[in-house]
């Protein structure tokens, strides 16, 4: 594998486009992932043009198979319409990849800085459901399994230990140092995953659908981060984007975005209306769980402190969603969510 070092980034990205990005004097900003290891830098040309660059750490196998799979989702997906970013060029060995920027606008910023209720954001995440609805059913056509760098779809091993795992062992292990029963959870876990795997999983997944990972430039929305993207269910990336904990959306607006979601969805495909409300409420609960064990995780053991103030957000977004499934039939679950909410305000 070839090793790009930081300052080297750009020279490399510069030596894979063409000949007008190696003509005159290109200016190179570097960029801070959220939660990533991977390096970024922004190219931008005399003339305005501006692409960014982004390669994994030297001698990471996995970084290097997820940078192909950014690489061949980006493609695909610019390819059918989707609002990704276009996909300029490629570096096998070393895993960089360069493609169109997009600025540095995301709805988040205009969340926080509006507020939810401004009419500019609500249009806004109007347009994302509605572009979500399309890429989903769109992005299944032609898929190619192989594509994926970790695995080809979301089912229930993921759910089991991606997710609800994670939250266990990240959260309720390792940061808040919590004495549970285990084995009452883990069968509480095993029936959400069995009750939430029944959803057909043949669509597009892009896995991360949230407002940090939408950027926004006129009028127009466009989705970034799609490398973990695989086959799964409409509701996961819906649930996603409305529960998301860095926007914290009101109710009444989470509620008109779904049915906004349904009305695009049913334009493109037949899809009963009942049926996906019960499929949302599960996989948002997935969702929930798998949000909780990666920001415990980032926050504690990859010494990112951003993350630590949305572990309460999150951990009442989830015991909202508990509270509409059947009480019997998680109460453990119920029951390690408040004291992992008494724990993290007695620290």
């Amino acid at each position: 594998m070839q090793k790009i070092q930081g300052c080297d980034l750009a020279e490399a990205a510069l030596a894979l486009l063409d000949k007008a990005w190696r003509q005159g004097r290109v200016q190179v900003e570097p960029l801070t992932p959220d939660g990533s290891l991977r390096r970024f830098c922004r190219l931008v040309r005399e003339d305005g043009e501006r692409a960014v660059a982004v390669c994994p750490p030297p001698d990471d196998a996995a970084g290097l198979r997820e940078a192909k799979s950014g690489w061949q989702l980006g493609r695909h997906l610019f390819d059918l319409g989707a609002p990704v970013p276009m996909p300029l060029a490629f570096d096998e060995q070393s895993g960089l990849l360069v493609c169109e920027d997009l600025g540095d606008l995301r709805l988040h910023d205009l969340v926080i800085a509006e507020g939810p209720a401004s009419p500019q954001v609500i249009a806004l995440y109007r347009q994302t459901v509605t572009e979500l609805a399309k890429m989903q059913v769109r992005g299944r056509e032609n898929f190619n399994p192989a594509w994926c760098w970790d695995t080809p779809r979301y089912d229930r091993p993921l759910m089991l230990e991606r997710e609800s795992g994670y939250f266990l062992r990240a959260l309720c292990r390792d940061l808040l140092k919590l004495e549970l029963d285990e084995a009452a959870l883990a069968q509480e876990f095993s029936r959400l995953a069995d009750q939430a795997g029944q959803a057909d999983a043949s669509f597009f997944l892009h896995r991360d659908f949230q407002s940090r990972n939408i950027m926004v430039q006129p009028g127009r929305v466009r989705f970034i981060d799609y490398q973990a993207g695989r086959l799964g269910p409409l509701a996961y990336d819906l649930a996603s984007l409305l529960i998301d904990p860095y926007a914290a959306l009101p109710q009444s607006l989470q509620d008109a975005l779904l049915e906004q979601y349904l009305d695009a969805l049913n334009a493109l495909l037949p899809y009963d209306r009942e049926q996906f409300h019960r499929e949302y409420l599960l996989l948002a609960t997935q969702r929930n769980l798998q949000i909780l064990g990666a920001f415990a995780f980032l926050s504690s053991q990859r010494g990112r402190p951003f993350f630590a103030q949305y572990l309460v957000p999150a951990l009442r977004s989830l015991r909202s969603l508990l509270a509409k499934l059947p009480p019997a039939e998680y109460a453990c679950l119920r029951a390690a969510t408040e004291q992992c909410l008494r724990s993290i305000s007695q620290h």
